[in-house]
């Protein structure tokens, strides 16, 4: 699946919880409509980016493992 972005962070090698962090750093450069892809390795970080999206009012719009410990998410500004 290919999504365009607006900005892209690569998350990879991170744990928890400074992929989170960074993508809340990475949403607020952005207005609202735009979407941020992230790439992560933390396997933690299907539960954490959904948790996210729920307290922060930003659409979770792709949540899915790429490859093999490898996740991408694409979250749109609110």
């Amino acid at each position: 699946m290919v999504v365009d972005a607006d900005l892209e962070l690569d998350a990879r090698g991170l744990r928890c919880p400074l992929p989170i962090l960074r993508t809340k750093k990475a949403l607020a450069t952005l207005h609202s409509g735009q979407r941020l892809r992230v790439l992560t390795t933390d396997p933690g970080s299907m539960k954490d980016f959904s948790a996210f999206a729920r307290q922060s009012g930003n659409v979770l719009e792709v949540a899915h493992e790429v490859g093999e410990g490898e996740y991408e998410f694409v979250l749109v500004r609110r």
